[in-house]
């Protein structure tokens, strides 16, 4: 993505220095001079000084060669960037921005410095995403003209900018800055001074979150990345992320967090300590939570840890029939995949009248699938006549995988699974698909429960590729290889849990939501410059509130207290804005009001 050409209009801070010439403030230098600005590259390192030259020059030669700049605009950027080893060089800047390492005591002489070469109206901006603002301003002679300005990785492509004011920024520097991101093309979001911000203050916990499950040996740290890829739609697994983000960095981050916030959630998982000592700190280093090729490249390779494939731990039951039992979309679903993939179907509900309308359901879908050409009208007949309606689950008497697919509710699971005992044959695998409830309690519920295990489908589950398989310390080896041989089967990408509240995707998602209403509670930022936050910045597909009032603000009050309750950390408890709303009955796009109103259709 290219940063707009210079503006017609006369240019806000014309002149901009660049302190720091590493990845970041080499991006940060590039956004300015194509959008018209002089630039001043400044780093103490004539090395980094021509590596910055080096890759402005590569970067322009792309866009020329895509026909997104004419070889005059070339030669005009790279002219107007000069680099300099000396702050000295800042004396004629409208702005200053240091991208210099994360540490007080660098950044502090480097403003001390530049509290001697700049002019007064200068504004100096810090380009952190951990340490305090209001600490580095208050060091300054004129702390009313420094702040923050948060760009992210790489910069000429991310649109996100968060701008920082301490109490001590004065508004006319904010909206300065302010207008110049608006002339860089970017999308600026207004943050108080808090470690991390918005979106590294939610990005950071949900990764330490993750990091603290790998370390747990709760799932393996492939199982974790694909889940969160192919559970949320995230263009990274969090593992995979923490190593181009650099470990350190993370650790960093989260200390700055946590001495602030003291939650335990922001505390760094220890393996980040031991990874960053150890000199393994990601891509970087060639080494982190995967291996690389080589320092600085993105091409994992197999190591000790990487899984070996079509490995066979136990014989797999032979699956030719399944039972679905339930009259909801989650049902439906999951019946139209099984039928897809040619297994003969039992679809079963209370009443045969509930079965017909959800199996009329699976119609209307294949229909669909039909219409825009991703299935031929012959092949969705030949799935639907895959699937009997049935009013009874007696029907379930010859099926080799029962599944349930009801409502999420513990005792009403229970008795499901009490009857599959005793109407499913023996050697029949019995699957739940909750969400959040323990499995082993559905096993107790029957005589058999080596052959009870958890198939979590997402929603919408034909769309959806991946089923977290739950489990639990009674399950046999060969249900477990049934239940994965199955998934390849259905095209569903399956990863391995163990049977705790979550699982993997809910247990890293819904404190993050949780964290996000908090900032919300707290006033720190706004429904939209949170999700305009986690959109920009995070590439998630859907803001936190656009998600919460998607998935419903009462389904997730009962996922947060899950969680809450299993795990008995304070700072999972689930945020009193959440159960304001609840208990007032905005439960989101379901009742036309969450966090936001919807028009009633």
């Amino acid at each position: 993505m290219d940063a707009p050409l210079s503006p017609a209009s006369p240019a806000t801070l014309p002149t901009v220095a660049v302190v720091g010439l590493g990845t970041m403030g080499t991006g940060i230098a590039e956004v300015l001079a194509r959008a018209g600005r002089e630039v001043i590259g400044i780093d103490i390192s004539e090395a980094a000084a021509k590596q910055a030259v080096a890759a402005l020059e590569a970067s322009t030669a792309r866009a020329v060669r895509r026909e997104r700049l004419t070889e005059d605009e070339r030669r005009d950027v790279l002219a107007r960037f000069r680099t300099f080893t000396d702050l000295q060089a800042a004396a004629d800047a409208d702005l200053v921005i240091e991208v210099a390492p994360e540490s007080y005591e660098i950044k502090q002489q480097i403003f001390r410095e530049l509290d001697t070469v700049v002019r007064p109206e200068t504004i100096l901006a810090t380009g952190t995403n951990a340490l305090s603002v209001t600490r580095l301003a208050a060091d300054s002679a004129r702390p009313e003209r420094v702040l923050g300005l948060h760009f992210f990785n790489p910069a000429p492509a991310m649109k996100l900018v968060e701008v920082v004011s301490s109490v001590l920024t004065a508004p006319t520097a904010v909206a300065a800055v302010t207008d110049l991101a608006v002339e860089l093309g970017k999308e600026p979001v207004a943050v108080g001074d808090r470690p991390g911000f918005v979106a590294d203050g939610l990005l950071f916990g949900y990764l330490n979150q993750a990091a603290a499950m790998y370390e747990a040996k709760y799932a393996s740290r492939e199982d974790i990345d694909a889940a969160m890829k192919l559970g949320c739609g995230l263009p990274m697994g969090p593992l995979a992320l923490l190593d181009l983000i650099g470990i350190d960095t993370a650790r960093t981050v989260l200390e700055a967090m946590y001495t602030e916030s003291r939650d335990r959630l922001h505390a760094p998982a220890p393996v980040l300590k031991q990874l960053s000592e150890a000199g393994l700190t990601g891509r970087k280093s060639g080494r982190g939570f995967y291996t690389y090729t080589e320092p600085g490249s993105s091409e994992v390779v197999r190591d000790a840890l990487t899984p070996l494939t079509g490995e066979v731990v136990a014989d797999a039951r032979t699956i030719r029939s399944v039972g679905v039992a339930g009259s909801g979309t989650m049902a439906s679903g999951i019946a139209e995949v099984f039928a897809k993939a040619g297994y003969d179907v039992v679809l079963a509900a209370r009443s045969e009248e509930k079965a017909e309308k959800a199996k009329s359901r699976i119609g209307k879908s294949l229909s669909r699938s039909v219409d825009k050409g991703r299935m031929t009208a012959e092949a969705a007949a030949q799935t639907l006549d895959r699937i009997t309606a049935a009013g009874s689950y007696d029907a379930f008497s010859d099926v080799d995988l029962a599944l349930e697919a009801v409502a999420e509710d513990l005792e009403i699971k229970q008795q499901l699974f009490a009857t599959f005992d005793k109407v499913c044959k023996p050697g029949a695998v019995l699957a739940t698909t909750t969400s959040s409830l323990p499995v082993v309690a559905c096993a107790r519920a029957t005589s058999r429960p080596q052959d009870v295990i958890g198939m979590h489908f997402f929603n919408p589950a034909p769309a959806m590729k991946l089923v977290e398989v739950v489990r639990t310390v009674l399950t046999g080896d060969d249900v477990h290889a049934t239940v994965r041989e199955v998934c390849a089967k259905i095209r569903k990408h399956p990863v391995d849990c163990g049977d705790r509240a979550g699982f993997i995707v809910n247990a890293l998602l819904f404190p993050y939501l949780n964290n996000a209403i908090k900032m919300v509670q707290e006033h720190y930022a706004t429904l939209d410059d949170i999700d305009a936050a986690m959109k920009l910045g995070g590439g998630y597909p859907m803001g936190p509130f656009e998600l919460l009032d998607v998935v419903g603000l009462d389904v997730s009050l009962a996922i947060e207290k899950v969680l809450h309750r299993e795990f008995r950390d304070p700072g999972l408890a689930p945020a009193p804005l959440l159960e304001h709303l609840v208990a007032a009955g905005c439960l989101g796009r379901k009742t036309g009001r969450g966090f936001r109103e919807y028009a009633r259709r």
